[in-house]
């Protein structure tokens, strides 16, 4: 799935128009310098060969030449700070063991991995939080909504549901922005914009401003919590006209038991498969919601990316969304298998 990942990331973003050379440079930039410019990020070279290096690049596990400069495969020092040499191939090519190395941007020079290193961390504790306020309140409601069923509250449940659903992101940040950012400030005390440091207003340094996490967590938490609930709710009703449901009722087990022991665990299958899905999700749909609120995550670090035209910092990031949600994956497969006995690895 990453193989295939990296190959489509790859020749998209190649295969867009533009000379990232001269949006480096300028346009006044003579070919001299352009072309030195292209040699030293690989533009130079053939496509195929191109994605050969990146590949090298990429992979933990890689082959090298130590002694030629001008070989497209040298271990630069100054792209691999340490490796591991594990085996000599001949008496120039090695293979080594390294960081993967997702190239350097074309704007500030910086390394992929130091700008995501930076960014991602604020990214991920947004969308944990928006991801638990979204679990906690949509699993909470869906079971009360399926106890409740056919009453005022399923059906104003159902209402939020299809609303939560129907809201793009950007625009549910906007109004939520305006309400309690701007109209109810005084009240709610939030900020329409801000991160999770705030730089301190005498020049000492940036604090840590928590507060400022509610809103866009809120704003990212709207639309899974909506498919939690409804998935909570369907998935619970099923459950509960099942037979072994209906013998733990007439054992006389109480309603708490058969609800929280017995159908609430197996209902919760489809509910994880969402969230997990979700998650993912979050790290990529927070773009539109960090560069709503300014909050500094990998968001807005790609919108701002794509504006400059800084591939290996988009591609990085790509691929990085894209680990994570092969990694969660492989995640809701194992927590399957102790939530429902029925389901084994094997």
């Amino acid at each position: 799935m990453l193989l295939g990942v990296i190959t489509v990331i790859f020749f998209l973003f190649n295969a867009m128009p533009g000379d990232p050379a001269r949006m480096m440079l300028g346009q006044r930039a003579d070919q001299e310098s352009i072309d030195a410019i292209n040699k030293d990020i690989g533009r130079d070279k053939q496509l195929n060969i191109q994605f050969l290096m990146y590949l090298n690049d990429l992979s933990p596990i890689s082959i090298h030449d130590k002694i030629n400069i001008e070989h497209y495969l040298y271990l630069n020092p100054e792209k691999y700070a340490s490796y591991l040499t594990l085996l000599s191939i001949s008496k120039t090519k090695v293979i080594v063991l390294k960081y993967p190395y997702l190239r350097r941007s074309y704007q500030t020079k910086r390394k992929v991995t130091e700008i995501i290193g930076d960014t991602l961390p604020e990214t991920i504790l947004l969308a944990v939080t928006a991801m638990t306020f979204a679990s906690f309140f949509g699993i909470f409601l869906g079971v009360i909504s399926a106890i409740k069923k056919n009453s005022w509250f399923d059906k104003l449940a159902l209402v939020f549901t299809v609303l939560g659903m129907a809201g793009p992101s950007f625009f549910v940040g906007l109004i939520l922005a305006w309400i309690f950012g701007h109209l109810l400030n005084k009240y709610t005390g939030l900020n329409t914009v801000g991160s999770l440091y705030t730089l301190d207003d005498y020049g000492n340094g940036t604090y840590l401003d928590i507060k400022n996490l509610i809103l866009p967590a809120i704003t990212l938490g709207i639309r899974p919590l909506s498919i939690i609930l409804q998935l909570t709710r369907s998935s619970l009703l099923e459950v509960l006209s099942q037979d072994y449901i209906r013998t733990a009722t007439a054992k006389g087990l109480s309603y708490y038991k058969i609800i929280v022991k017995h159908a609430l665990k197996n209902a919760l299958n489809p509910v994880i498969t969402a969230i997990s899905g979700w998650f993912a999700g979050l790290l990529a749909g927070a773009v539109f919601v960090e560069y709503i609120f300014s909050w500094k995550g990998i968001g807005k670090e790609i919108v701002e990316a794509l504006e400059k035209y800084d591939l290996p910092v988009v591609m990085g990031i790509v691929l990085v969304i894209a680990i994570i949600f092969v990694i969660l994956n492989l995640l809701v497969d194992v927590v399957y298998s102790i939530l429902d006995p029925r389901i084994r690895l094997r």
